[in-house]
């Protein structure tokens, strides 16, 4: 088996696990739930096949579904920002074009990292939050909560990526 095979699936089955077991059951100040299982997506290489890429993405967010009971919102969010992926990191490096098989995350600058990271979070948050709550009454609650939940998710996906993330 290829070692970036097992590496990534080592990774989604371990995202899953930590998702489920741990975070999901952090509910701090009442509203704030890291959804670092989206790390994922970050750390897929560009180069593989995208629609392998986007069954995986909504595999995974049918996962945290499943194990949530929450009816499907992960895995729409989840599918959607794995669409939109690359035409983010295109708008954050500000290339037209670049090179898929060189490109590694841990590569480009910091400042970048996170504005990536940042945008797809956000992204991702939203669809959650606004499919969870599904009414325009609840605007304020949805975009508080996505605004903080997504701080909390970014800055522990960063330093996820940063411990554990080799850099080439």
């Amino acid at each position: 088996m290829n070692n970036l095979i097992l590496t990534n699936s080592l990774r989604f089955i371990g995202l899953v696990l930590l998702q489920v077991i741990v975070l999901n059951h952090i509910d701090l100040f009442g509203y704030l739930n890291p959804l670092v299982y989206i790390t994922w997506i970050f750390l897929f290489p560009i180069k593989k096949d995208k629609n392998l890429f986007l069954i995986a993405s909504f595999l995974l967010g049918l996962s945290i579904d499943f194990f949530s009971d929450s009816g499907g919102i992960n895995a729409a969010a989840t599918l959607f920002i794995a669409f939109v992926r690359l035409p983010i990191l295109k708008a954050v490096l500000r290339k037209s074009d670049f090179d898929y098989s060189q490109f590694k995350l841990r590569s480009i600058s910091f400042d970048k990292i996170f504005l990536y990271i940042a945008t797809l979070t956000i992204l991702h948050h939203f669809i959650v939050f606004s499919l969870g709550y599904f009414s325009f009454s609840d605007f304020t609650t949805i975009i508080f909560n996505t605004f903080f939940t997504s701080i909390f998710t970014v800055l522990i996906s960063i330093f996820g990526i940063l411990l554990f993330v080799k850099k080439k």
